[in-house]
């Protein structure tokens, strides 16, 4: 087996064997560092001679490295003993591994990864690292950063989850709602960078939004009832079924109007809608609401013949239960397609009055479309320019340039 098919098992059983290995030393970072390793001897030895249980094989090498690292503990002998002799946990992880098996431990990696001790930016590289399966180099790529810096955060968030004495345990049904959130919002962040990231050369990075959607669906399948689940994963799949439309062979982005719509996944839009259904069973979240307006545009044969009316009022909802900027200014896009853009423009000017987004190239794109759908031309290019100038993504900018120009 070449590298290709170590890595391809990696990203697959990656989860289950750190969370298997973490519940059974009771330590994070060793689970995780011991991984790796046995992929790293993977790397060596399978193109040689391929196991006939790729997952066992890596399961039960990490689980030696485990012990081997326990044992150099002299402080930990007593756990050292207990791995080295209990038959009930050496059957546990040297078992047949079931390729189709989300169990328990998976999730409780996922709140681990997520905990609230953690600052952001160290979640979201965590979560990629022992949940996704990614190396330290993909995860710099997808977020533009240095190698060294993602490798700090990892390390940063092991110490941290260390002295602050996690348990590997899923958090009280109580508490896991509660961190629910924080686990939902750290795959939309993974997400959102994938599907039109942040600063680069690339629109998008669908590499790194399939990954959150695979995240999503393990999470689904482990929390069955939560709604808002349902609602995330919805939102992911009728966002990505958009990506083979949203831009051409030379990675320039096309806009939504001049998308080719026989060219979006379908089999992502069922997939999305079946989801936001289970979400509506009890009542839309902030997510859901999300999904709801993605599933709007999905379902429309073009932009004009879009339910703006219905989108509207979902970003109103949206509005209430999770206010931001953001929601204010996609509003104000709907309202321009539905009622015009001089009450659009109005929204927006709002938004500048209360120093909103201030810094944001999305209120002058916003503002200079609904400039020049008003035929203020001079002034729809200035704004242009400036958002083009506030942009750090160089396919975002080109388009904004190239707006700008023709209102010359």
């Amino acid at each position: 087996m070449d590298a290709a098919g170590v890595e391809a098992v990696w990203r697959i059983e990656s989860a289950r064997i750190v969370a298997a290995l973490t519940r059974f030393t009771g330590d994070f970072g060793l689970a995780e560092d011991a991984a790796q390793e046995a992929v790293a001897e993977a790397l060596v030895s399978w193109p040689l001679a391929s196991p006939a249980n790729p997952a066992g094989w890596l399961m039960a090498t990490a689980r030696r490295r485990a012990v081997d690292a326990i044992r150099r503990r002299t402080t930990l002998q007593d756990r050292y003993a207990l791995l080295a002799a209990d038959p009930a946990v050496g059957s546990a992880v040297d078992e047949e591994v079931d390729p189709d098996r989300i169990d328990d431990d998976v999730l409780a990696l996922m709140f681990i990864s997520c905990h609230p001790v953690l600052s952001p930016e160290v979640r979201v590289a965590l979560t990629l690292r022992v949940v996704g399966g990614l190396s330290s180099a993909e995860i710099a790529r997808a977020f533009l950063v240095p190698v060294p810096t993602v490798q700090a955060r990892i390390t940063r968030g092991k110490k941290t989850i260390a002295a602050a004495g996690v348990p590997f345990e899923l958090p009280a049904a109580g508490e896991r709602r509660e961190r629910l959130g924080g686990v939902l919002s750290v795959l939309y962040v993974i997400f959102t960078e994938g599907s039109t990231a942040t600063s680069g050369d690339r629109l998008l990075r669908p590499e790194v939004a399939y990954e959150a959607i695979r995240l999503a669906r393990t999470l689904a399948a482990l929390q069955p009832d939560e709604p808002e689940v349902h609602g995330l994963l919805a939102l992911f799949e009728l966002t990505a079924a958009r990506f083979p439309a949203r831009t051409a062979p030379d990675g320039s982005p096309i806009l939504l109007e001049h998308q080719d719509r026989r060219r979006w996944d379908f089999a992502a839009i069922r997939r999305g809608s079946a989801a936001l259904a289970r979400a509506s069973a009890r009542g839309l979240g902030p997510y859901g609401l999300q999904a709801a307006i993605a599933a709007a545009h999905a379902s429309a044969p073009s932009v004009e013949a879009t339910d703006w009316d219905r989108i509207v009022v979902l970003y109103e909802a949206l509005g209430r239960v999770a206010p931001s900027p953001v929601v204010e200014l996609n509003r104000a896009v709907a309202v321009a397609m539905a009622s015009g853009p001089a009450q659009a423009l109005a929204i927006v000017d709002e938004l500048i009055a209360s120093d909103r987004l201030a810094g944001s190239h999305l209120v002058p794109t916003v503002r200079g479309e609904l400039l020049a759908r008003l035929g203020r031309r001079s002034e729809a290019r200035a704004e242009l320019e400036l958002a083009a100038r506030l942009c750090p993504n160089q396919r975002e900018r080109s388009v904004l340039l190239d707006k700008a120009a023709t209102l010359g």
